[in-house]
């Protein structure tokens, strides 16, 4: 087992061909593991010293630790890179047929260069991560300290095969209250429709409009994107992931007016709710938030997709639209 360090930025364009081949070869395969979501990461962000360790056997890629470094001595960490706002879940990116090799060979260099950071801080590893598994074990056999702690959840709609099987999975004050606002925003008067932007439409313009319902959303949102670094993330990851395929931007109108927007990420096996946007100030009586994401579970249903994954927090609606918790923890060692 080969192990590489590397230290600048130009590791994004060494690795870049075989990044997400290995990615397809690991045990979970998430859209914030890819190339494309770590590197503008790091072009947005780069909060620290760059630190990306691979391995390769026999010259094939096996592994990648995609790590920075942070903060003053005595305080160093060293995080995984996308840690921890705007990414929801993390890992090191191991091929399945390599997994105690490699992470042996990771927790060997911690051990080596404790000198480098005083805590290694790994965020929003999902429960089942083979991360989760092996490393504490083989830092513990090393000398380290490690904690193994849950940091938030994900709840995760398990989709069934049509839209019906999908209202008998809420109670029954929820499936009356999810067909009575669907009703009521179809019923009325006004025109109800939606539409999930694609080639013919002029992506600048939908994400200028989508920022402004975001905006619009709540005041948390509305700081979010005054900080330059969150808007050029926002601005460059969207353009990208939607030339790979896996961006599902959509709005609901109401008279032809955006009323209400998501942002999901369609990679793999599910769909994943990544930010919305929405007017309250003229449309909250036809609940557009809530249509339009009745609509977004149906489209997923349809197109077969097996989850709907309304990715970290805990928001009481989330549960509401038939969300199960899932677990993502956090890894600590000293």
């Amino acid at each position: 087992m080969d192990l590489c360090i590397y230290r600048q930025a130009n590791a994004f364009d060494i690795l870049a061909s075989d990044w997400n081949p290995l990615l397809r070869r690991a045990p979970i395969d998430h859209i914030f593991y890819t190339w494309e979501w770590q590197k503008t990461w790091w072009d947005a962000y780069g909060p620290g010293e760059l630190l990306i360790l691979t391995c390769h056997a026999d010259d094939v890629l096996v592994g990648i630790a995609p790590l920075f470094i942070t903060g003053s001595v005595g305080e160093r960490r060293a995080q995984i890179i996308g840690c921890v706002d705007v990414t929801d879940y993390l890992d090191f990116i191991v091929d399945e047929a390599h997994l105690q090799a490699v992470y042996s060979a990771f927790a060997d260099f911690f051990a080596a260069n404790r000198t480098e950071f005083d805590v290694l801080d790994l965020c929003n590893i999902p429960f089942a991560s083979p991360t989760r598994q092996w490393l504490p074990g083989l830092l513990e056999a090393r000398g380290f300290q490690t904690a193994v702690e849950q940091q938030e959840v994900c709840p995760i709609i398990e989709l069934p095969g049509n839209w019906r099987g999908y209202l008998s999975l809420l109670d029954k004050k929820q499936r009356h209250e999810v067909r009575r606002k669907i009703r009521r925003a179809q019923g009325g008067e006004r025109a109800i429709d939606w539409y999930i932007v694609n080639g013919c439409h002029n992506l600048d313009d939908e994400v200028s409009q989508f920022v402004r319902l975001m905006a619009a959303s709540d005041k948390e949102k509305e700081e979010f994107l005054q900080n330059s670094k969150n808007l050029r993330f926002f601005k460059d990851i969207v353009p990208l992931l939607q030339e790979r395929g896996w961006l599902q931007m959509n709005f609901l109108t109401v008279d032809d007016e955006r009323a209400a927007a998501y942002i999901n990420f369609v990679y793999g096996d599910r769909v994943m709710v990544y930010n919305s946007g929405l007017d309250h100030r003229d449309f909250a009586d036809l609940s557009p938030g809530i249509v339009l994401l009745a609509y977004n579970i149906r489209h997923a249903i349809e197109q077969g997709y097996q989850f709907y994954d309304f990715l970290r927090g805990d928001e009481a609606y989330k549960y509401r639209m038939g969300g199960r918790d899932t677990a993502v923890m956090n890894i600590r060692a000293n």
